[in-house]
């Protein structure tokens, strides 16, 4: 009996001396297994699709406003500017310069035909500048005489009426001195072009 207590002693002392190992032994950190590398798929291209540009039409451009004409008493004096004065009376249009010389251009002489629209062109100046006028005639609803240069650039002119004449005018402008000559045309009211003198460059 007492060798059966003894071997059973000896098998629970094995029992409690080989629990501390399995304790210690399960906290020690495990072998790190050989890392399997990640699996990084190949991106697949994004589409792009090529924006088509928003058309945008260019709108034409506006034509410019009527100018305004200037209703005169028959020899009123108008001060054109840097020295010029224009008047106009029954026979026709009047202007002078800083000098003071007077010129005359009829509208009765029969020189010109105001049964349809028309326009004239006088000018004279220096290094400082060019001063243009002209009559306008042939039409009751004259919108505006614009000057065009040899480069394109364009200067609109001021209109002069004598009062109780509706058909026919004066125009004036200055410029800046050029050895081209002017282009000159006449507009009715709504921008349509009624009459033109045609310009040249010089060689």
């Amino acid at each position: 009996m007492k060798k059966y207590l003894l071997a059973a002693a000896g098998v629970v002392a094995a029992a409690v001396i080989a629990a501390p190992s399995a304790v210690g032994a399960s906290s020690e950190p495990p072998t790190d297994p050989t890392p399997v590398p990640a699996l990084h798929p190949t991106p697949v291209p994004a589409l792009h699709q090529t924006a088509t540009p928003a058309l945008h039409p260019t709108p034409a451009p506006a034509a410019p406003a009527p100018a305004r004409i200037r209703t005169v008493r028959s020899g009123e004096r108008v001060d054109a500017g840097q020295g010029f004065t224009v008047w106009l009376t029954e026979d026709g249009k009047h202007w002078a310069g800083p000098d003071g010389f007077e010129n005359f251009r009829s509208v009765v002489d029969g020189n010109i035909d105001r049964s349809q629209p028309g326009v004239s062109h006088q000018s004279e100046g220096d290094a400082s500048g060019v001063f243009h006028s002209g009559l306008y005639y042939g039409t009751r609803t004259a919108g505006r005489v614009e000057l065009t240069d040899g480069e394109g650039h364009k200067t609109v002119a001021t209109l002069v009426a004598l009062k109780g004449h509706p058909d026919w005018g004066v125009w004036y402008a200055h410029t800046a001195p050029s050895e081209d000559s002017q282009a000159v045309a006449l507009y009715d009211r709504g921008g349509r072009l009624l009459a033109d003198l045609p310009g040249f460059r010089k060689p």
